[in-house]
C-alpha cells in the first residue's frame, strides 16, 4: 500500500512535450486565456467591453477515471485546466485515490467487482501484475464498488459498495479473493465516502440524499454503535438533496462539500451543497451554500475533489470537468462554473501530487535522528515461542515494545517508508521461499498475526525464490531487493512489494562464478547494490535501476568485487559475509563475518572506508572480534546514528556497538546488549 521519486521524474519528463503545446496560451497554468476583443466604438466613443478571459489556476496535475463506452477502464492525466496529458489502461472504471506513498487505488465494476492498487503510478504505464495487486472474488463480498477512501496512517482501504449497501474495509496490502476486515451496513445505497482519520469519523454519501456520519469507526473495531443522518434541508426543514454522490471533507474548517445528481436520467438537475460544522451536525441541516440550475452545467456531478478552495467536478451526463472557485464563499443559486472543459464520461477525480523523497532508515547511517526502536526477527532451529515472531525493542535494548506473529518460520524483516513490513521465509522441505508483505507492521500490528484481510504473499515458481535470507527496501523506487542464497540459482531478486502471488521478479542480480548472496544493501544515492557473499567477498552492482528501466531483467556479473583484507592480505578462511550496510554519507561499508557457522566464537565486524570506489583487496579500518565482543554468528546488522546493531544468532543476543566507524579494533565489548532467541535480522525504525 507501498509512487516514488523516479516515477515522478518520469511523468514530469513525459508531460513536458505536452505542456509545451499549452505554454503560449497558458503560461504554465499561471495565467488565464485572453477574452474576445470588444467591438470598436464610433470615433470619439468607447467600444463595447470585451468578454472575460478564463481564469488562471496554479499548475497542477489531476487524474480522471473514465467510464464511457469508448474510454471505460482508463485513467487520464489532465492539467489544471483539464487539458488531457496522457491516458493509461487500468482495467477499472470507478473511484480513484492517489496515496501519499504514490499508489493509485481504484475500484471497478465494469466486469467483475474489484479494487486495484498500482504502486509507483506514473500515468504512463498500464496496470501490470508485477507492480500491483487487486481484490476480487466471492470472498471479498464486493458487488458494485464505487467511491473509495484511503486511511494513510492505518493503511486501510474503505469502499462504498453501492448494491452491496455497505462499506467494506480492507488492509492496504490485502490481495486476491479474501474476506474484508469488516463490513459496515448502510441505511441506503452508498456512492462515496470520506474518512477523517484523526477524529476516527466516517462520512458516507447515500443515494437517498442523506449523509451518514459514523463516530469511533476504527476504535470500535469497525462496528460503530452510533450513526447520525445529516439531511441538507431548507430553513423550514424540507429536504433539498435527492441522490448524493460526491463527497469531500475539509478537516481544517470542519466543512464538507456534497454533490447531488438528482435524477440520473436528467442532465440539468445536479446540485452542490456546502455544510459547516459537519462533525456535530445531525438531522435537517441548512447548507451555507447551494449551487444548482441550468447555468451551473450540473446534471450528474458524480465526483468532486477540493484543491484549496477550488472545487473540481466530474460532470458525467454533460461530459465535462467543471471548476467552481472559492466554493466556500459566494451566493447560492444558479452560478456558472469558473471553468468548464469537455471530458467524456468522467467518473472520478484525484489530484496527482508531488511526493517527497522517501528515505529508508537503511540509507542514512550517521545522521543523528530520533528512532522508534529496533525490529528483530527470530528463527530458532526448532519451533519455540519466538518462531515466526517480529518484535520491536527500545533503542537501548531495555524493553519490548510490540510483537507480531507471522504464523510460520521466517528469516529477515525490513520496512517500507510508509511502515509496511516485508518478511522473507523459506521451506527447506519443499525448496520454496517467498515474501510476506504486512500492512503497517511498524505501527499498527502489535499483538496481531498475519491476515489475508490485511496482508499478502509473493510466492510461487515464477518468483524464483527458494532460500531468501536478507533483504533491503528502496521505497523511493518501490522495490525490495532479496538475497536468495540457494545453491543452484543464487541471486538477488528485485520485486515490487506491491506485487502479489506468483509473479516474476523485475530484475535478477547474479554474482560471478555462482557466488551466493546472504544479504544485500541498495544505495539509492549511487544506484548501487552491495551483495554480501558467503565466500567472504562483497559484489557491487552499479547503475542497477537505470539498467532495469532500460529493459534489462538479468544482470550477470558484478562491476566490482571487494575483498576484505588486512595489510594487503585477504582474511584467511573460513570467511562468510552475512550482514551488510553501506553508508554513502561516510562512504563506509560495515559488514559481518560469521566465519564458521559451527563456531560460536569466531564472528567479526569490519568497516571498509572508501567503499564507493573500492575494488579488489580493501584493507578494513575497523576489525572487531574476540570473546568480549560476543560475536559468533553475526548474521545481520544495521547502521544508525553512527551505531551498529547486530543480530548475533549463535549466542542468542542483540548487540550494539557505538560510534562504529571510528571504533578501535580488537576484542571490544558491545555498548549495549540483550538476550533474544536466535535473532535472524535487525532493522532500525525511525520515528517517522
Amino acid at each position: 500500500m507501498e509512487l516514488n521519486k523516479t516515477s515522478q521524474q518520469k511523468i514530469k519528463l513525459s508531460l513536458l512535450a505536452t505542456a509545451m503545446v499549452f505554454a503560449l496560451s497558458a503560461c504554465d497554468g499561471d495565467d488565464g486565456t485572453n477574452g474576445i476583443d470588444g467591438v470598436d466604438g464610433a470615433p470619439g466613443q468607447n467600444g463595447a467591453p470585451g468578454q472575460d478571459g478564463t481564469p488562471g489556476f496554479a499548475a497542477a496535475t489531476f487524474l480522471v477515471a473514465n467510464n464511457g463506452d469508448d474510454n471505460r477502464n482508463t485513467v487520464t492525466a489532465i492539467d489544471q485546466n483539464a487539458n488531457a496529458l496522457s491516458t493509461v489502461t487500468t482495467g477499472a472504471n470507478e473511484g480513484i485515490v492517489f496515496t501519499q506513498s504514490g499508489a493509485l487505488v481504484q475500484a471497478g465494476d465494469s466486469d467483475l467487482p474489484l479494487v486495484r492498487s498500482f504502486c509507483g503510478f506514473d500515468a504512463q504505464s498500464n496496470y501490470m501484475m508485477n507492480r500491483g495487486h487487486e481484490l476480487t472474488g466471492a470472498a471479498t463480498g464486493l458487488v458494485n464498488p464505487k467511491g473509495i477512501a484511503f486511511a494513510e496512517e492505518a493503511g486501510l482501504i474503505m469502499i462504498a459498495d453501492f448494491n452491496g449497501q455497505k462499506i467494506s474495509v480492507f488492509g492496504g496490502q490485502a490481495a486476491g479473493d479474501v474476506a474484508p476486515i469488516a463490513e459496515i451496513m448502510t441505511s441506503a445505497k452508498p456512492w462515496d465516502l470520506a474518512y477523517d482519520e484523526e477524529s476516527d469519523r466516517l462520512y458516507v454519501a447515500l443515494t437517498d440524499g442523506t449523509l451518514a456520519v459514523y463516530d469511533d469507526v476504527a476504535s470500535s473495531d469497525f462496528a460503530p454503535s452510533v450513526m447520525r443522518s445529516v439531511v441538507p434541508s431548507d430553513a423550514d426543514g424540507n429536504q433539498l438533496s435527492i441522490n448524493l454522490h460526491g463527497i469531500v471533507y475539509e478537516p481544517m474548517s470542519n466543512r464538507i462539500v456534497l454533490s447531488d445528481v438528482g435524477d440520473a436520467a436528467v442532465a440539468d438537475d445536479g446540485q452542490i451543497f456546502v455544510l459547516d460544522n459537519v462533525s456535530t451536525a445531525d438531522g435537517a441541516t441548512v447548507p451555507t451554500r447551494v449551487i444548482g440550475g441550468a447555468t451551473t452545467q450540473l446534471g450528474n456531478p458524480v465526483d468532486i475533489i477540493l484543491t484549496g478552495s477550488d472545487l473540481r467536478v466530474a460532470e458525467k451526463s454533460n461530459d465535462a470537468i467543471l471548476v467552481f472557485s472559492n466554493i466556500f464563499n459566494g451566493e447560492s443559486g444558479d452560478v456558472a462554473p469558473t471553468l468548464s472543459t469537455p471530458s467524456v464520461k468522467p467518473e472520478s477525480l484525484a489530484e496527482f501530487t508531488d511526493l517527497e523523497t522517501m528515505v529508508d532508515s537503511s540509507d542514512d547511517g550517521i545522521t543523528t535522528m530520533p528512532i522508534r526502536g529496533l525490529s528483530v526477527s527470530s528463527n530458532p532451529s526448532t519451533d519455540s515461542e519466538t518462531t515466526g515472531q517480529v518484535a520491536q525493542y527500545s533503542a537501548v535494548l531495555s524493553s519490548e515494545l510490540s510483537t507480531f506473529d507471522s504464523g510460520m518460520s521466517i528469516e529477515s524483516a525490513a520496512y517500507t517508508a510508509s511502515g509496511d513490513g516485508v518478511i522473507t521465509f523459506d521451506n527447506p522441505d519443499t525448496s520454496t521461499g517467498g515474501l510476506i508483505v504486512v500492512n503497517r507492521l511498524k505501527t499498527m500490528r502489535d499483538g496481531m498475526m498475519y491476515s489475508d484481510s490485511y496482508d499478502h504473499m509473493i510466492v510461487g515458481n515464477e518468483t524464483g525464490l527458494i532460500a531468501p535470507k536478507g533483504l533491503d527496501i528502496s521505497s523511493d523506487n518501490g522495490m525490495v531487493f532479496v538475497a536468495d542464497v540457494n545453491e543452484t540459482t543464487p541471486a538477488v531478486r528485485v520485486f515490487s512489494p506491491c506485487a502479489s502471488g506468483n509473479v516474476a521478479p523485475l530484475l535478477n542480480l547474479e554474482a560471478a562464478n555462482g557466488a551466493r548472496p546472504w544479504d544485500v544493501d541498495y544505495d539509492p544515492s549511487t544506484d548501487s547494490a552491495y551483495l554480501a557473499l558467503t565466500n567472504g567477498t562483497v559484489a557491487v552492482f552499479e547503475e542497477v535501476v537505470r539498467k532495469m528501466e532500460s529493459g534489462q531483467t538479468v544482470i550477470t556479473g558484478e562491476d566490482r568485487l571487494i575483498v576484505p583484507a588486512s595489510d594487503g592480505t585477504a582474511f584467511a578462511a573460513p570467511t562468510n559475509i552475512h550482514g551488510i550496510d553501506y553508508d554513502s554519507q561516510s562512504d563506509s561499508l560495515v559488514i559481518s563475518d560469521v566465519g564458521s557457522a559451527a563456531d560460536a566464537t569466531d564472528g567479526k565486524l569490519y568497516v571498509i572506508s572508501g567503499a564507493g570506489s573500492a575494488d579488489g583487496l580493501a584493507n578494513v579500518s575497523v576489525n572487531i572480534a574476540g570473546p568480549n565482543s560476543m560475536l559468533g554468528n553475526p548474521v545481520d546488522l544495521m547502521l544508525s546514528n553512527g551505531h551498529v546493531y547486530v543480530a548475533e544468532k549463535s549466542n542468542g543476543m542483540i548487540l550494539r556497538f557505538d560510534n562504529i566507524l571510528n571504533a578501535s579494533s580488537g576484542d571490544i565489548d558491545p555498548t549495549f546488549s540483550m538476550m533474544y532467541p536466535a535473532p535472524e535480522s535487525v532493522q532500525v525504525l525511525p520515528v517517522k
